[in-house]
């Protein structure tokens, strides 16, 4: 069996409000020292797969930056390797990709070329540990054109996600994109399809001048299940969609909870990364830190408790950090609070400053239905001043300077 991936990494992630303003959506990141896509790419190579295309579109130079030629990853190979996909105008050919289908349509001269049986299609953008060898051993045991990988979803989150109706024997019967009534099971359908590639190809090529926004959940998979071994296979580990922030905030957090639902430390299963190099993390004589994740570079002078560092990140004598995530070089004044908050990159909070205080939890008024649990979020690069209160709720648009904040108090609700 001759396998290629491919993963969509074009997300430009709207519900994660500013933290995608400047980046792709996987490459956002996560537990600390990590990218969202490193769970992905990680998987395949513990898998033994090291054919790799990565189709990106929305903001892809933090991305690229992060892959590189793939080193960390053991995919920077003259056979095989990462192939870093991007879309471009040519004379007769090339567009901007319209749908998860369309996108790989435009790179099918990588499985062509690659001479692969197979095609691995992956979401960049999930947190789970999965090898992919069990999948593609049930795919190539029942004759499948397309096998679908699943799990079982509370009911009343079906609503979410694709449903997928199977018979006894596995083989998919029915699919329902986002089923408003919750009968038809709890089966969702992951993101992650195994495919003949000459399935692949002959439905891609038929289908592709028929709906221009082609995607595999709305279009490609309802056509197949009439006419091809169409089978889904259940999937019982951990899995995540981090889209929303308040996902993203919450599975941060349960990675540094005494036993983690995904554990970060296993062996056997490495996760890989692009570390930065950073000296050792250093906790003052008045650090403390509790049920936390402190990444390389970071100083700690104040208290951390249940929260998430990325490197670099600084924390004064006094200071205060409380159940927040905070990415890669932010600095965190004297006597500051952050409560239950995502400070984004490079972020300076003044002494004295207050992210995140009250009981007020009034939902964003620009964003009601991404900021509405008690998060507040800020953006890269924004200056909070010395003394200034953030309610809840409230998000900070990226590159904010002190004279942005006239008034001492910003109440919940509100954005910068």
């Amino acid at each position: 069996m001759r396998v290629v991936a491919m993963l969509m990494a074009g997300g430009a992630g709207t519900r994660l409000t500013v933290l995608s303003d400047y980046r792709a959506k996987p490459a956002v990141p996560f537990a600390g020292k990590f990218r969202i896509i490193d769970f992905t790419l990680s998987n395949c190579v513990n898998s033994g797969i090291y054919d790799v295309a990565v189709l990106t579109q929305y903001r892809p130079h933090s991305l690229n930056t992060h892959i590189g030629i793939g080193k960390p990853w053991d995919l920077d190979r003259q056979r095989g390797g990462v192939h870093l996909r991007q879309p471009y105008l040519g004379r007769a050919t090339g567009d901007w990709y319209r749908g998860t289908a369309d996108a790989v349509y435009q790179n099918l001269d990588f499985v062509l070329d690659k001479q692969a049986d197979t095609v691995l299609i992956l979401s960049g953008d999930h947190i789970y540990k999965m090898d992919y060898r069990p999948m593609l051993a049930f795919h190539r045991a029942v004759g499948a054109d397309l096998t679908v990988a699943v799990r079982n979803v509370p009911l009343e989150e079906t609503d979410r996600f694709g449903i997928m109706t199977v018979d006894d024997e596995m083989r998919v019967i029915e699919f329902t994109e986002k089923p408003p009534n919750r009968d038809k099971g709890t089966l969702a359908s992951m993101g992650i399809y195994v495919f003949n590639a000459d399935a692949l190809v002959e439905q891609l090529k038929a289908t592709h001048l028929e709906v221009l926004d082609l995607d595999f959940g709305k279009h490609v998979i309802p056509h197949m299940i009439g006419q091809s071994r169409v089978y889904a296979y259940q999937f019982e580990g951990y899995w995540v969609d981090v889209g929303t922030i308040h996902a993203y905030w919450e599975t941060n957090l349960e990675m540094a909870q005494p036993v983690p639902p995904l554990d970060l430390y296993d062996p056997d299963w490495i996760i890989h990364t692009r570390d930065q190099e950073k000296p050792a993390a250093k906790i003052g004589p008045q650090g403390q830190v509790v049920n936390s994740l402190i990444s390389n570079g970071c100083v700690i002078r104040g208290t951390v408790e249940h929260s998430v560092l990325s490197p670099g990140v600084y924390v004064s004598p006094g200071a205060v950090v409380r159940e927040s995530v905070v990415i890669n070089d932010t600095w965190i004044g004297p006597g500051a609070l952050i409560d239950t908050a995502i400070l984004d990159a490079e972020v300076v909070v003044g002494p004295g400053a207050i992210v995140g205080y009250g009981d007020d939890q009034t939902a964003n008024q620009e964003q009601p239905d991404r900021l509405n649990t008690g998060i507040t979020v800020i953006g890269e690069r924004a200056r909070i001043p010395g003394g200034v209160r953030l309610g809840r709720n409230v998000l900070v648009h990226p590159d904010r300077v002190e004279s942005d904040f006239p008034d001492p108090v910003v109440p919940s609700g509100e954005t910068i």
